[in-house]
């Protein structure tokens, strides 16, 4: 590495060679007072317009999958970079299948480190693969980038903030594997009356009247019968279906929390979503957890928008295990709050007394409850109107894969996942 005392070296020998007609001496001097001002200069230009760029195969994933990872780094000036190095920092829950990652002193957040050699105006890219191994918001970055001068004389270092996300799902499985009853597993799915017909289901046809629509005409059918005939469609409504996830795995959320109960419940919350988006309910996640660096439950509120499924899951993938309320209190604060006929389905680690009282209320003023108990010993049935239907599912025996139900806390972000959960509406 450079030291100052070889400028002055150089500038003592220079005189003493000339006097002394020494070449050697007028070579090292010469070679001296020329290299380190290029180096210096050198080493100040080569990180200027340098730029580094992740680009993630996928922003979205599940447990178990993997994910292609690009690192492009572009030079574009006419300087080349001898050597650049970049220091990046992602988490230990991403490890790469094609190379190493190097803890940090905690062990939860890892460093990826890699050298490049890019000419002039020149772009380099280098693919890695990632398995996602539990569900989670993983951020990636800063990065650290080092360069200097071809002699190693001096070196440069300049750290980029800039931050990419992969966020990983909790677990989706058919609710059948869970143990739900095949047929409409969360309640009777068809409307009790008309407010509008589903133009994707038709049931049947019938005669033509003078109010029906060009479009309803079913011409087949009209061609056979020597008659018009239209399409007859199912009565439906807008079904909103509600989860409400509770992340107390005690009765007192303050004695702690059991990790993998609490995955459990995570995963069965989000298999309970993905059925009713899958069956056109407006789905909506309320949850006494929080993101990181929160304090509030999580909310999203039903709504028809087309990524409604993901947001949920990205709200599921951000829990933690830091409780704001009990369940019962949020149960009966925010039920006022949401559309009439919609289906609130509980999903808990644990149940209560006082949540079974709470359950008691809300069907006393007509709303439509399901309970998802993930306690091994059966909640008491008698204590609930046999209008809430109650799904005894012990945590034991779910079928998930427990390899890939670590707990997310053990990493915490240096800033709160890019979360917008509040809002809806049609």
């Amino acid at each position: 590495m450079y030291n100052k005392a070889w400028i002055h070296l150089a500038l003592l020998l220079l005189p003493v060679a000339v006097i002394s007609h020494a070449p050697a001496l007028l070579a090292i001097s010469a070679f001296l007072l020329t290299t380190v001002p290029l180096a210096w200069w050198w080493t100040r230009s080569s990180l200027k317009r340098v730029t580094y760029q992740r680009a993630l195969g996928e922003r979205r994933a599940f447990p178990g999958e993997v994910v292609e990872l690009t690192l492009r780094v572009a030079n574009e000036k006419w300087l080349p970079l001898g050597w650049l190095s970049i220091e990046d920092r992602w988490s230990m829950a991403l490890p790469l299948l094609d190379g190493e990652i190097f803890a940090s002193p905690t062990g939860q957040m890892g460093y990826f480190r890699g050298s490049f050699s890019v000419r002039w105006f020149e772009r380099v890219s280098r693919r890695y693969r990632l398995r996602c191994t539990r569900r989670g918001f993983y951020p990636f970055g800063p990065v650290h980038l080092r360069s200097g001068d071809i002699w190693g004389l001096f070196r440069r270092e300049e750290a980029q903030e800039h931050l990419d996300w992969l966020i990983v799902y909790p677990q989706v499985l058919p609710l059948a594997a869970l143990g739900f009853p095949p047929k409409e597993p969360l309640g009777e799915s068809k409307a009790a009356w008309r407010i509008f017909e589903d133009p994707s289901r038709a049931v049947g046809i019938r005669d033509q009247r003078p109010e029906d629509g060009f479009r309803r005409i079913h011409w087949k059918a009209s061609a056979r019968r020597q008659a018009l005939q239209v399409k007859v469609f199912e009565p439906t409504t807008s079904r909103n279906l509600i989860v409400f996830l509770n992340v107390a795995t005690f009765a007192k959320h303050w004695e702690g929390t059991k990790p993998l109960l609490l995955e459990k419940a995570i995963a069965v919350a989000a298999s309970v979503a993905s059925h009713a988006a899958a069956e056109r309910c407006l789905v909506g996640l309320m949850a006494n957890g929080s993101i990181p660096h929160s304090d509030q439950p999580i909310k999203v509120l039903p709504s028809r928008r087309p990524d409604q499924l993901a947001r949920v899951l990205e709200a599921l993938a951000a829990v933690t295990s830091f409780t704001t309320s009990t369940m019962e209190a949020l149960l009966l604060a925010e039920s006022p709050r949401l559309p009439w006929g919609a289906t609130l389905v509980v999903v808990t680690p644990i149940v209560t007394e006082d949540l079974l009282a709470a359950l008691v209320r809300l069907h006393d003023v007509g709303r439509r409850l399901a309970l998802v108990s993930l306690e091994e010993e059966p909640p008491r049935a008698d204590l609930l109107p046999s209008a809430v239907r109650l799904y005894h599912l012990p945590a034991s025996g779910l079928p998930f894969d427990e390899s890939l139900l670590g707990q997310p806390g053990d990493w915490e972000p240096e800033v709160a996942p890019p979360l917008h959960l509040s809002g809806g509406g049609e």
